[in-house]
C-alpha cells in the first residue's frame, strides 16, 4: 500500500479508502490509485486486511439444503443477497446449516469467520437464532420466528399474499378451492411459511363465507398427485387449487390431465411464492403469486450491513407481499360451483 501511495502521489489512508470504500474518494483520485495498483500488480491480502480491521469481510447465508437442491425460486434469494454483499465489498458464503446442525453452527460462530449472518428457512422456534445471538454474531432473518422481539427480519407477507390469491380465484367464480401446502413433517417442524399460509388460507376463505380445505403434500411430483387424489376424495366438486409447493405442483398438473381435466377450462391452478422461471415451465404457464426473493435477499444484506456499521435503526422488520401475475392456468369455472352467482346474460340484459 505504501508503494501504491508513493506511485499515485497520495496518502496511504487514501489508498485504504479506495480499497474499502469507507470514505468517498473523487473519481480522478480513485483512477490514479487503481492505475498504480495495476502498474505494481498489487492485490490486497484479504486475510491481512481482516486482521487489521477485525473484519473478515465475509457474510454467511445460512440456508438448509436437502436432496432437492436449490430451485429457481430459492436461487433468487441467494443472488439478491450475493449482489448486495458484493456491491458493499463483502463476500457471501452459502452454508447449509439447519436446525439439526447446531454444533457445526457453534463452531462456525466461535471461529469468527463471519462478520454477520443471514438466516433462511426459519422455524417459529429456531434454535439457530439463539446460538448466533449467544455467540454475538450480527443477524438478520429472511423469515420470522414466533417471537420477533429484538430481531431484524424481512419476510413475505403471507397473509396478504394468500388473501389476494384466494380473491383472484373467488372473483373468477370458484367456490371449492383446495390449498396444497408443504408436507405434514414440515408443518410439524414449525416451518413459518407453511404455518402462516395455512392460517391465512383459513381466514381468507372464511372472509368469503367459504369452507377451507388444506392438504399437506410431500415435496415431489408424486406428493402432488397424492394430494390431488386426497382433495377430490374429500371434495369431488373442487374447481381450483392454490399450491405453495413447487415440486408438488407439476404432479398436480399431471394428475388433472390423467383425470381428463383441462387447465384452465375445467380446473384452475395458482402457484404461490414462485419465480417467473418456474411458472413458465408449465403448460399452460402458471398464474402465480410471484416471490420477491431477490428483493428480500438484497434488503436482508443491507440491513445486516447497517448493523455492522452501527448506522440506522437497531432493528429492521419488513414484510413484502408476492405479486399476482395472471398467466394461462386460471379462468372462470366452466360450470359455476354451488353457491356461485349466476353469470349475466350474454346480451347484458
Amino acid at each position: 500500500m505504501h508503494d501504491v501511495a508513493r506511485l499515485a502521489r497520495v496518502s496511504v489512508s487514501t489508498v485504504s479508502y479506495v480499497l474499502t470504500g469507507t470514505r468517498p474518494i473523487s473519481q480522478a483520485t480513485r483512477d490514479k490509485v487503481l492505475a498504480a495498483m495495476a502498474e505494481l500488480d498489487y492485490q490486497p491480502n484479504a486475510m491481512a486486511r481482516g486482521l487489521a480491521s477485525r473484519r473478515s469481510r465475509i457474510l454467511g447465508l445460512l440456508m438448509p439444503i436437502d436432496e432437492r437442491g436449490l430451485g429457481a425460486t430459492e436461487t433468487a434469494f441467494v443472488t439478491g443477497a450475493a449482489a448486495a454483499a458484493s456491491a458493499a465489498g463483502y463476500h457471501l458464503v452459502l452454508s447449509p446449516v439447519g436446525g439439526g446442525d447446531l454444533d457445526d453452527l457453534r463452531r462456525l460462530a466461535s471461529q469468527r469467520m463471519l462478520d454477520g449472518a443471514v438466516l433462511m428457512e426459519v422455524q417459529l422456534a429456531d434454535e439457530r437464532v439463539t446460538v448466533l445471538q449467544e455467540a454475538g454474531v450480527p443477524l438478520v432473518l429472511i423469515g420470522r420466528t414466533g417471537d420477533t422481539d429484538g430481531l431484524s427480519y424481512v419476510d413475505i407477507d403471507f397473509e396478504q399474499t394468500v388473501r389476494e390469491a384466494v380473491a383472484h380465484l373467488v372473483g373468477l367464480g370458484h367456490r371449492r378451492i383446495v390449498y396444497v401446502n408443504h408436507s405434514a413433517a414440515t408443518l410439524a417442524s414449525g416451518y413459518g411459511p407453511a404455518l402462516r399460509t395455512r392460517d391465512a388460507f383459513v381466514a381468507a376463505m372464511a372472509g368469503h363465507g367459504l369452507e377451507p380445505l388444506m392438504i399437506a403434500a410431500e415435496d415431489s411430483a408424486a406428493g402432488g398427485r397424492a394430494a390431488l387424489a386426497t382433495a377430490f376424495a374429500r371434495a369431488p366438486e373442487l374447481t381450483a387449487v392454490l399450491a405453495m409447493n413447487e415440486n408438488a405442483i407439476f404432479g398436480i398438473l399431471g394428475g388433472l390431465t390423467s383425470r381428463g381435466l383441462a387447465v384452465p377450462d375445467d380446473f384452475s391452478v395458482v402457484s404461490m411464492v414462485t419465480s417467473p422461471q418456474v411458472a413458465e415451465l408449465a403448460t399452460p404457464a402458471l398464474t402465480a403469486m410471484t416471490s420477491p426473493g431477490s428483493a428480500l435477499g438484497r434488503i436482508a444484506i443491507e440491513a445486516l450491513l447497517r448493523q455492522l456499521d452501527g448506522a440506522g435503526e437497531e432493528q429492521h422488520q419488513q414484510l413484502l407481499p408476492c405479486a399476482l401475475e395472471i398467466r394461462g392456468s386460471t379462468a372462470a369455472p366452466r360450470r359455476p360451483a354451488p353457491g356461485a352467482p349466476e353469470p349475466p346474460p350474454a346480451d347484458g340484459g
